[in-house]
């Protein structure tokens, strides 16, 4: 540009007021041009030369894909092992930026048996034809608990952008109660259920107080039709005998359906226990016992928008695309 308004007959002077440079870089560069027919800067050239070329970065990339969980020490540890060149640890972890890895936290899955991915699977293959208004005849149940004071002891690994379903990127989980207030919860598209306290562990017996005073009476509300679904996971007190009785009885009012063992990532009550914990965990003024802790959750619970819950049953579809893509696997969801 500066060639082209200098040629074009522009004074310095003009040429710099056009541009917004100064007249002796407007100098310069003509000059330059003039004598040498440079076009380009030099500068990309300076500096000194990267320590880790290609190579040296492919060796990087097997070491952080051996152990997704070492630290930029550890890395730095075993690549000058052998190596001609020793570099430091802020080298490493400029390197590794440059590649495009970052620190996060491992991805949480369950711990999956092979029967366990085969039954997903079968259940995905079952309901891959199901729409959204399929979905929301289905109420959605589950257990949780949530901690006075919570403590996530995170892990971090390496991985990049794309890779955050990549096996080696996961961290496995396994059911487990307790807490420091556990709750019982039930939706559906059409309405959040109720939200009840469970003060001891759930048996059987208080499950199916729950189920009779509870899901019986939300169940014949929003489906009077009888084409409802309800959904519960497969803990021990969800399939005991005195359950299996109760739903047989009723199975005229409502069906059971069929859930696939280890599957938190199809259920999608799991991300309204995540928005209530969040909400628990910006309130200005923390709860102190397990009495507020129990009230805070009930008021979030009541204050959850219907936006929120109606997209989660809208999600549906792509989880279980997701599960039939990862033929039976864990998800990102």
């Amino acid at each position: 540009m500066i060639v082209g308004a200098r040629r074009a007959g522009l004074s310095i002077s003009e040429t710099a007021d056009l541009l917004g440079f100064s007249r002796t870089t407007i100098s310069r560069v003509y000059r330059e041009w003039s004598e040498k027919e440079k076009t380009s800067s030099e500068w990309q050239f300076c500096g000194r030369k990267c320590l880790v070329d290609a190579r040296g970065q492919r060796r990087m990339a097997r070491l952080v894909g051996a152990d997704r969980r070492a630290t930029v020490t550890q890395i730095t540890t075993r690549y000058n092992q052998g190596g001609q060149k020793s570099i430091s640890e802020r080298t490493v972890r400029g390197t590794l930026r440059q590649m495009g890895y970052s620190s996060r936290r491992p991805h949480r899955v369950p711990l999956l048996s092979a029967k366990n991915r085969k039954l997903r699977l079968q259940f995905a293959q079952a309901h891959g034809n199901w729409t959204i208004e399929d979905w929301k005849n289905v109420a959605w149940s589950d257990e949780s608990g949530f901690l006075l004071r919570h403590s996530d002891g995170r892990v971090r690994i390496w991985r990049l952008q794309h890779e955050s379903m990549d096996p080696s990127c996961f961290v496995s989980t396994v059911q487990a109660g307790g807490g420091g207030v556990m709750v019982w919860g039930i939706f559906s598209w059409h309405s959040l259920g109720p939200l009840v306290p469970i003060e001891h562990r759930c048996n059987a017996t208080a499950y199916l107080s729950i189920v009779a005073d509870h899901v019986h009476p939300f169940m014949t509300t929003m489906y009077p039709t009888s084409d409802g679904y309800f959904q519960q996971d497969n803990a021990p007190c969800h399939k005991a005998g005195i359950i299996s009785d109760w739903f047989l009885e009723h199975d005229n009012e409502f069906t059971v359906l069929k859930w696939p063992p280890q599957s938190p990532d199809l259920n999608p009550i799991e991300h309204l226990w995540d928005v209530v914990e969040r909400e628990i965990r910006i309130m200005d003024v923390q709860p102190t016992n397990l009495r507020q802790l129990c009230d805070a959750i009930m008021s979030i619970w009541t204050k959850l928008p219907e936006e929120c819950f109606q997209h989660l049953v809208e999600s549906m579809p792509p989880r279980i695309e997701a599960v039939l893509k990862a033929k039976g696997g864990p998800t990102r969801y």
